[in-house]
């Protein structure tokens, strides 16, 4: 079963243990937040993975929802 998370976001569980990934692709999102983290740019992550600036950024967004809907408990 592929679960759709956003438009380019997708999870199935037979790439990459079900981690979400680029569609089209085996690219997690993990990968492409990681490497702009440390340093890279859209380009180079483009370059590096053959992806388009577009996947790029639903990666980051997909990303920026999951952190938005944190929620931080006080112990």
């Amino acid at each position: 079963v592929i679960i759709k998370l956003m438009k380019d976001i997708i999870i199935n569980p037979k790439i990459k243990l079900g981690k979400p990934v680029i569609k089209g692709t085996r690219v997690t999102v993990d990968v492409v937040v990681g490497k702009i983290a440390s340093g890279m740019t859209i380009e180079e992550v483009m370059k590096e993975y053959g992806l388009t600036r577009k996947q790029v950024l639903a990666a980051l967004k997909y990303a920026a929802e999951l952190v938005a809907r944190e929620k931080v408990l006080a112990l």
